[in-house]
Order: C-alpha cells, then sequence, then structure tokens
C-alpha cells in the first residue's frame, strides 16, 4: 500500500552553515515517501547554492524563491507548491530525528482527521542551552506527552514550530497560513485549539533545536514579547472571554500593566488585583488596585494571571482551587 505524501515546508534564509545538516537528516528518514518545498527568502550567503545542489541529487527536494517577502509569505509559497496529504513545517536550522516522519505519519493515520500529531523536542547549542530554554523545553514535553498542550495555551506557544504534522484538509480548514499575525508558530497554534484539533500525546523525542545569537526568534521584532501579549490577549477575548462575567487581572508589574492599558484601550471593564501591599489601595492608569481577596466577592469572575514567579503561581492555583475554580475556565495563565 502506497504510503502517504508529506509536504515538508522550510522557508530559509541565511542559514547556509546548518542546511546541510537539516537536509541530511530528511534525507535520513525511515520514512521515504516525502517531499521538500524550500523556499529561499532573500538569502544572501551560500543558502540558495546548497539547496540547488541538494535538489539536483534528489528529485523530492524542489527549489522556489519567496513570492513574497518574510517567513509567513515564504510559508504561502511553499505551502501553495505542496502537494501532500500530510503537511509538516521544518526550520532550515533544525535537525529531525530519523523516525520523526515515520512516527508521525503512523499517529495521523491511526487517529484519523481532526488530530495533529506532536513530538517531544530538545533544544541543543555549541554554547549550552540557558535556563529560560530548558525550562520551556521541559514544561513543553511535559505538556506534549499527555498530549494536554492546550490546556496552558496562554503561557507560551505550545506546539513547538518545527515539530508537529497534520492533515491537509484540517490545516485548510484552521486557515493554513493564511493570517498576517506573528508570531505566526503561535497565531497557528491558537488556530489549531480554535478549530478543535485534538493532539496526538508522544513521548518520544522527534526533533532537536538548534539555539544560536542570530536564529530569527532571537532578532526579529515580530517575536518581541509585546506580539506575545498581543496575540494572548486576541485570542482570550475572542476564544474563552464571557462578557457577561466581571473580568480581573491579577498582578500589577510590566505585563499586567500592559494587559490593563490593551483592555483599557478597548473599553473592556475589569478588576485589578494583587498581593502587593504597596500597591494595594493605589491607582494605577486610574484604576484601583485590590487584594486578591476581592475574587471571593466576584463569584463568577474569570481571571487572567500575570503573574510569573513559579512558586507564586502555584499558590494562586490553590487558592482557586479552594473557591471551586478551574483553569482554562475560570482562571487563565498568561506567564
Amino acid at each position: 500500500m502506497q504510503q502517504p505524501l508529506v509536504s515538508i515546508l522550510i522557508p530559509f534564509k541565511n542559514t547556509e552553515a546548518f542546511l546541510n545538516q537539516c537536509l541530511d537528516s530528511i534525507i535520513e528518514q525511515k520514512y521515504i515517501n516525502w517531499q521538500v518545498l524550500a523556499v529561499n527568502d532573500e538569502s544572501s550567503d551560500g543558502s540558495l547554492n546548497l539547496v540547488k545542489s541538494y535538489a539536483k541529487n534528489d528529485a523530492r527536494i524542489h527549489l522556489f524563491d519567496n513570492e513574497g517577502n518574510g517567513i509567513i509569505e515564504a510559508l504561502r509559497t511553499a505551502y501553495k507548491q505542496s502537494k501532500g496529504q500530510f503537511i509538516t513545517r521544518m526550520d532550515s536550522d533544525d535537525i529531525m530525528t530519523a523516525e520523526k516522519l515515520e512516527i508521525m505519519v503512523e499517529s495521523l493515520l491511526e487517529n484519523g482527521k481532526g488530530h495533529l500529531a506532536v513530538g517531544q523536542v530538545r533544544y541543543f547549542s555549541h554554547r549550552g542551552i540557558s535556563n529560560g530554554y530548558e525550562r520551556y523545553e521541559k514544561w513543553l514535553n511535559h505538556l506534549t506527552e499527555s498530549g494536554d498542550n492546550y490546556s496552558e495555551i496562554y503561557k507560551e506557544c505550545v506546539i513547538p514550530s518545527p515539530c508537529w504534522m497534520v492533515f491537509r484538509e484540517d490545516l485548510d480548514r484552521c486557515g493554513a497560513f493564511a493570517p498576517d499575525l506573528y508570531p505566526e508558530d503561535y497565531d497557528l497554534a491558537f488556530r489549531f485549539y480554535q478549530n478543535g484539533l485534538k493532539c496526538i500525546p508522544c513521548s518520544k523525542l522527534l526533533h532537536l533545536w538548534r539555539d544560536y545569537d542570530t536564529r530569527t526568534s532571537r532578532t526579529s521584532e515580530h517575536y518581541a514579547q509585546n506580539y506575545f501579549l498581543d496575540i494572548k490577549l486576541r485570542y482570550f477575548l475572542k476564544l474563552n472571554y464571557n462578557p457577561t462575567r466581571p473580568l480581573t487581572v491579577w498582578g500589577a508589574g510590566t505585563k499586567g500593566k500592559e494587559i490593563a492599558k490593551i483592555l483599557q484601550e478597548q473599553n473592556i471593564g475589569f478588576y485589578w488585583v494583587c498581593d502587593n501591599p504597596k500597591k494595594i489601595g493605589k491607582h494605577i492608569y486610574n484604576k484601583e488596585m485590590f487584594h486578591f481577596s476581592k475574587l471571593k466577592e466576584l463569584p463568577n469572575a474569570q481571571s487572567i494571571i500575570s503573574v510569573a514567579n513559579e512558586s507564586a503561581q502555584v499558590n494562586i492555583k490553590k487558592f482557586f482551587s479552594a473557591i471551586n475554580k478551574k483553569p482554562m475556565e475560570d482562571y487563565f495563565f498568561f506567564c
């Protein structure tokens, strides 16, 4: 029986130093019925010639110039040229484990449409990995192991951009790469969530994620923290916010203040609470700060939590549990 074709979308720009490892890891896949749609996004190094040489030696590798500018346009260009029943994305500086495509295809065939195949990831770097990336990797893999990725979708991107696979029809239903919203991977994760695609649990390492100083997520303005906050609030207000219930913002640090400003700009009323005695009773942006016990007076409230400290988050969860509140229904962690 013919294996389903997998289309691998690879935008690339000035990743000559890593592209050969990326493409070699695809060529060495146990699963062989794939096609690469590699899109050159105005590279100024030797990336283009390197991909040309690979395409010359392997008919499954196809090379195109970006029809627009930037990664979203490159993904659109690649997707337009793709023919696969299954679609996945790959970063041009990363490495696939040898069984990645095989495991993801088998997962989708077993579970059917309406599902999203994901996998465990591991960061690697010549200089070692920062504590922040280690914590993100551990958190993300914990969610992936149980398939509960959406349960903390307002914290960070819960679907690793280069480690998912989906039926073509499901990607189309989610809008594929149509929106001009950055960060584009987080936006797509929210659209997977919005359209009810179920994450298939996976406990196997499928992707090696390279970290270095000039990678796009470190250098592009489109991946700055304010973009993440904008997209979180956009989808919260669209998907989970109930305007008939009181809304609270818990926390008055930098992120809490930014959330408050955005809500005020959109004329969305809210109560502002915290546990900092220096702020309780004060006014910030003309809003009075209340002690978090105010929530007991608002029994049907929804709460956005902007407190980043992990031990504080544990205590906040205990507080909500004690008053019979549920995550992703009554309270939402935004950090």
